[in-house]
């Protein structure tokens, strides 16, 4: 019996549980192909004993492990992934051009999650970052092809959340491993209608009209199923893009609305709170407001970040 963070999500892929901030926000994925694997994300350095753990657990060696593939270098998605590559002996990195020095000298991105988060929740969640070789790391280009033990994965660039995210097409299961590109749907939120999705807005680097082109490229491929960061498998794919880019426009308008608000950070906050309570009472949720505003803490401190980011750069570049 697998544990119950480790969860079998058919053809080969394992969602990893990684625990940061609760259970079932944050995983990390695990491909297995004809006696290789690959990691894709691998959650924050606290995450380590899983990722090894959920190898353990499906009996895989770890010199079977070919690739570890950030979609983007944020740390809930790749604060692991130099620790990880330390327990990978023939492991190489595939990495965004825009993130690989990120991952060679991780002291910027420290500095800058710092600055977002402090040192109390640094210290908390993320631990030290640990660099990985320059020589383990390759690069990805729009478009190119790898081999997982016989089987190809295929890569795109998808800015939007951030300039440094590439999402990875696994023909196998018709799915896409999305990191944040296509939203977050937290389980808690699933009713009779099925999953709910809403966009992610985080800093420093959202751009909403990139964003919106990213998820028409993973709509052409007619994926069966997504592959969430935040969190699991998900199918439904057409009504989830939907939603989710209904969101992204109300999104917008809220922060065209607030652009000139005394107090922007708190305006973006509770407008979103307010969009998504109301997207979330036509899902069919009954949760109670203050406990949608309790599970989506974090979502709307960044996301309201992530669009005072947005429009000062937008105001930086029409000025």
């Amino acid at each position: 019996m697998l544990p119950a963070w480790l969860i079998d999500a058919g053809g080969g892929v394992f969602a990893i549980d990684t625990g940061f901030q609760r259970d079932q926000f944050d995983a990390a994925w695990l491909l297995l192909r004809g006696g290789h694997a690959a990691f894709i994300d691998t959650g924050p350095n606290l995450a380590l004993p899983r990722l090894l753990g959920a190898l353990d657990a499906l009996g895989i060696a770890r010199a079977a492990v070919d690739w570890v593939i950030p979609t983007h270098v944020h740390l809930d998605h790749a604060g692991g992934a130099g620790a990880l590559m330390q327990q990978l002996p023939a492991a190489s990195m595939l990495v965004h051009p825009r993130g690989a020095r990120h991952m060679i000298d991780p002291s910027a991105l420290y500095d800058g999650a710092l600055a977002v988060y402090g040192a109390d929740e640094m210290a908390r969640s993320y631990g030290q970052l640990v660099p990985v070789p320059e020589q383990r790391v390759t690069t990805s280009t729009d478009g190119m092809t790898i081999d997982l033990g016989g089987s190809p994965l295929s890569l795109i660039d998808t800015p939007g959340h951030a300039r440094h995210h590439h999402c990875i097409w696994d023909a196998a299961t018709r799915g896409w491993f999305t990191g944040d590109t296509f939203g977050l749907s937290y389980r808690e939120f699933d009713t009779a209608c099925g999953a709910w999705i809403m966009p992610s807005s985080t800093p420093v680097q959202f751009e909403p009209q990139a964003l919106r082109a990213s998820v028409q490229r993973l709509l052409a491929a007619e994926p069966d199923c997504m592959y969430l960061t935040h969190f699991g498998r998900i199918g439904d794919v057409q009504r989830l893009a939907t939603l989710q880019l209904g969101l992204l426009d109300q999104v917008v308008q809220l922060g065209l609305a607030g652009r000139d608000a005394p107090d922007r950070h708190q305006y973006f906050k509770d407008g979103l709170l307010a969009i998504y309570l109301h997207s979330l009472a036509e899902h069919g949720c009954t949760m109670a407001a203050a406990d949608v505003a309790h599970l989506l803490a974090v979502d709307l401190e960044l996301n309201a970040q992530g669009m005072t980011a947005w429009l000062d750069r937008s105001s930086r570049a029409s000025s």
